[in-house]
């Protein structure tokens, strides 16, 4: 089983769909149609139109005044629920007649109870929050989750929250039954009437070319509102940070979900709390042992309910009762609480951490184990690799995690194997040589993995003498046994596991895994077996993968090779193993040194959990359809995960296993099993309730942009390694185009203008997402225009990345720098940012200077008549220097104490402390050299060698949706 599941690429989900081609092409082909945006929920692009744009209104004057009079009304009454389904033209919204109300503490409801309706009961929404959405609430009968109380009865509360939300040291008293966080389903926010707003881009030949200012951009002022989530539906739902859903609910049958071409899942990233400095409160073990549901193993969470006066918890997955035990038991108030709710954090927090007793435990917790196999060919020490990395190592070692039970070991490799003794009692490392390469042994089995503490001395005496040891070596060839050099790591972690970091600087050519320099081979793009560059050809790198999850082996893998290394296959162990790739194409000590350093130092000191399992569980009727990300699949629903850490995110499709999903809402809970740096066994459950949704509308409304973006990344990396570039392109663009017939649909009879292109404000920054998903390092062109090792090295990148990584990798932000306002400065304790522009090369001044961040690199682009004393101010006085091209000049350190490359270094400082996977280095452009060449394919909404530019991407989705109503 492969960490690549299934690909879910097979086009729009109906039966008979047809298919849509790629965006990719010229645009001479498209139809002159007049292209026309519209959106829903008063999220129309613009108020007023644009030069060059014309308004069509769909609404006659006297319907807007009868609006009028319909919200000063509902200002007049109490804000109660109900429940609006639009359906037909606009204006003829219908009340549901048998809809009872969500806010259950409006009509007295205690928990367990049935909710009783009065038809005077059912009136009308007063206002909408901007992101609200109908959604579910519990019908006749049906009884409302446990409501918890305040987080802040015990140390360190974790209030679930989506990110952007205070995590505030206590909650507020929560009201019988499930309470919806503002703006989400049952709460007072959905405008009755959904207003459409029309731009026309092009009124025919000879018309003014529209304004592209006013396309849906994740830019300028809108940028933080395109990258944050659905608010929680509920306010005990762990972090949007933890697990963040696709759409905020689930349909409620099979039918619904077929209709919804968008992929429907998770975002999960189990320790994001690691990365941002939270602390996630723990269970100690207690004598009751781990509480949790004796069928579907679901663990204790905030919304089980209690019956029999707390004797029994009615599972809230499977909604099987279970006994008590006695320890855990706790009297209930009037209201059905428990009265020990404030000082048990698992009955009141999202995300929490259970202490493991014995039987989670199949041998003693591991010790943090780090072994490292260097490359010392003649190639690696002619680019300063060996340096660089024996110098990290050294300064990393009173970082390392894990105390006293640190673990370390060392092999180097050139033509041979090289071991080293590094037994405490011993003055100096003593090197033992195996040049046996078809089937390496272990020269003395038992002293090559050390106590760290223990022998301290020893081990720096090897980082210090390492880089000159091999640098007058006799061998004058690149020869590189890599491959046995895995399997002697292999032979010494096997009985531990740990992590196995692997230094190469060429092409590995002697013994197993010896790689070919003929798979580079460009020819094969756009061939049937262009795939399989993608792919090892060696079968050893996937035995080998799989060999090391079962013994609990993580591989990095940091390539600092001046030529092909054939990284597609070196990769594939990091892929099944949860590692990570760090490529440094034409690495040079001087220049790159800092960027490993900087990334080998991460990798070495975050936190870091170890021979984790992982399994995802969801309500009944529901199903895990597939997994996506780096992992082994030890079972059909368990991820085997040698080590975890903050920088790795996984998606998980959902799925119908039912043909109707039962009550009002849904629940995912995550459990993370593993061990700590500490030595301690530990299980982190995230759990979240969604509601279940019966509208298409509801899902447009409830669905979250940037999460579908991130997920549609990870399929696209993944459809790569089984099709050409340009079939995985259509597949993005077939997906989106489907999603935005099927809107239109929905509002066929209200937008009369066949050349409105209409979307729902939740996802109209998701046009400009996959835009960029196709342009992207993964994706784009042919083999002419990036090195296919680059190409693997983004694709592993993108395959892990959180939410917010692959967004500035699908849409990067552009920064203006003018010297003006406050950015650069400090304010609360946060360097306030330049604002920003459109990723495109029309929006930037040729006198201006501006910063492009895309996670990976930092560009600072620059004018060709930028202003000559800004550049003395920031790249120093050599800038004015005759002969002096700026491109040559560092950005860091600041120049000669000038305010402005101060607060340019803080800008730089602040954006880098938001990309934890990688760190991005700074370099200077300038505007027409011919450096500027490699920086063009990132301002993703130009035109670029064959592809689209935003504006007519645009109108190639709109023509699609039209010729597939």
């Amino acid at each position: 089983m492969s960490g690549y599941s299934h690909n879910v690429f097979a086009g729009d989900p109906r039966p008979g769909a047809p298919g849509i081609a790629a965006p990719g092409g010229s645009a001479s082909g498209l139809s002159a149609r007049p292209l026309v945006f519209a959106c829903e929920g008063g999220f129309g692009l613009a108020s007023a139109p644009a030069p060059g744009c014309t308004m069509q209104p769909q609404w006659s004057q006297q319907q807007q005044q009868q609006q009028q009079q319909q919200q000063q009304q509902q200002q007049q009454q109490a804000p109660t629920v109900t429940r609006v389904h639009s359906a037909g033209p606009l204006g003829s919204h219908q009340v549901h007649p048998d809809l009872p109300a969500s806010m259950p503490q409006l009509l007295g409801c205690m928990p367990g109870q049935p909710h009783k309706l009065q038809p005077q009961q059912l009136v009308q929404l007063q206002q909408a929050p901007p992101h609200g959405m109908l959604g579910p609430v519990p019908g006749p009968g049906v009884p409302l989750p446990t409501p918890r109380p305040a987080a802040g009865g015990f140390p360190g509360a974790y209030p679930g929250s989506a990110a952007g939300m205070p995590h505030a040291a206590a909650m507020p008293p929560r009201p019988s039954g499930l309470q919806p966080a503002a703006g989400m389903p049952g709460y007072a926010g959905q405008r009755l009437v959904e207003q459409f707003e029309t731009l026309v881009l092009s009124a025919g030949p000879g018309a003014p070319e529209a304004d592209g200012r006013a396309f849906p951009r994740p830019a300028g002022k809108e940028r933080a509102g395109a990258r944050a989530p659905q608010p929680p539906f509920d306010r005990a739902n762990c972090s949007a940070d933890n697990m963040r859903p696709t759409v905020m609910g689930v349909p409620n049958s099979t039918a619904l979900r077929l209709r919804w071409a968008l992929p429907l899942g998770v975002i999960v990233r189990p320790m994001a709390d690691e990365a941002l400095g939270r602390a996630v409160p723990v269970i100690p073990l207690g004598s009751q042992g781990i509480v949790r549901c004796r069928r579907c193993r679901t663990y204790m969470n905030p919304f089980c309910t209690w019956v029999d006066g707390g004797r029994r918890f009615k599972c809230n997955v499977c909604a099987m009762l279970n006994e008590v035990p006695v320890e855990y038991f706790s009297t209930l108030d009037a209201a059905g609480l428990r009265r020990d709710v404030a000082e048990r954090p698992e009955l009141s927090c999202g995300t929490v951490e259970w202490v493991a007793p014995q039987e989670y435990m199949v041998r003693p917790p591991m010790p943090p184990v780090y072994f490292f196999a260097i490359d010392v060919s003649a190639a690696a020490h002619a680019c300063g690799m060996v340096s660089v990395v024996a110098d990290t190592i050294r300064a990393c070692l009173d970082q390392l995690p894990g105390d006293e039970r640190t673990q370390v070991g060392f092999l180097t490799y050139d033509s041979s194997l090289h071991f080293y003794n590094l037994k405490a009692s011993l003055a100096a490392p003593q090197m033992l040589v195996v040049g046996e390469l078809e089937e390496p042994f272990l020269p003395l089995p038992d002293e090559l993995l050390v106590n760290l503490r223990d022998s301290r001395p020893v081990v720096e005496a090897l980082l210090d003498a390492l880089p000159s040891t091999y640098s007058n070596s006799s061998s004058s060839s690149n020869d590189s046994a890599m491959g046995p050099a895995l399997q002697a790591a292999f032979l010494v972690m096997g009985h531990v596991g740990g992590k196995l970091l692997l230094f190469q600087a060429a092409l590995p050519t002697l013994g197993v895994g010896r790689l070919k320099p003929s798979r580079d081979n460009t020819n094969l793009y756009n061939t049937e077996r262009e795939p399989s560059m993608r792919n090892p050809e060696d079968p050893f790198f996937k035995r080998y993968a799989g060999e090391a999850s079962s013994r609990q082996i993580t591989l990095d893998v940091f390539l600092a090779a001046h030529g092909f290394a054939d990284l597609a296959s070196l990769a594939s162990i990091p892929r099944y193993t949860c590692g990570q790739v760090y490529h440094y194409p034409g690495f040079h000590g001087a220049r790159d040194g800092r960027k490993l350093s900087a990334e080998l130092t991460r990798n070495l000191t975050r936190p870091t959990a170890w021979e984790a399992v992982m399994r995802i569980r969801c309500s009944r009727g529901l199903k895990i359809g597939s997994f996506h990300g780096h992992f082994f699949n030890r079972s059909t629903d368990l991820l085997a995960l040698p080590t975890c850490d903050p920088d790795k995110s996984f998606a998980v499709q959902i799925g119908h296993e039912e043909t109707m999903v039962n009550g009002p809402v849904a629940y995912v809970q995550c459990a993370l099993l593993h061990t700590n740096s500490s030595g301690e066994r530990r299980i982190r459950v995230h759990t979240m309730v969604l509601p279940v949704l019966s509208e298409l509308s509801e899902l447009y409304r409830a669905s979250d942009g940037a999460a579908t973006a991130c997920l549609l990344a990870k399929l696209g990396v993944e459809k790569s390694l089984m099709a050409r570039l340009e079939d995985t392109r259509q597949a993005l663009t077939l997906k989106l185009s489907a999603a935005l017939r099927e809107y239109r649909l929905l509002h066929g009879a209200a937008v009369r203008n066949p050349g409105a292109l209409v979307y729902p404000s939740s996802l109209r920054y998701l046009p400009a997402y996959v835009l960029g998903l196709v342009k992207s390092a993964p994706l784009r062109g042919s083999g002419h225009e990036l090195a296919a090792d680059e190409r693997a090295a983004a694709a592993h990148m993108l395959m892990a990345a959180p939410v917010e990584e692959a967004l500035a990798i699908a849409y990067p932000d552009v920064y203006d720098l003018a010297d003006g306002g406050s950015w650069g400065s400090e304010e609360q304790g946060k360097v306030v940012l330049p604002p920003t522009v459109p990723a495109s090369l029309s929006y930037l001044s040729s006198s201006g200077a501006y910063l492009l961040d895309n996670g990976q690199l930092l560009v600072l682009w620059l004018g060709r008549d930028a202003e000559p004393g800004w550049l003395v101010q920031v790249l120093g006085p050599e800038a004015a220097a005759p002969g002096v091209d700026p491109c040559t000049l560092p950005l860091e350190p600041p120049r000669n104490n000038s305010p402005l490359s101060q607060r340019v270094c803080r800008v730089l400082c602040a954006l880098r402390s938001g990309h934890t996977c990688s760190f991005a280095p700074a370099f200077v452009v300038r505007q027409g050299t011919p450096l500027e060449a490699h920086v063009v394919p990132l301002f993703v909404e130009d035109r670029s060698q064959g592809q689209l530019g935003f504006a007519d991407f645009l109108q190639h989705l709109h023509n699609k949706v039209l010729m597939n109503k």
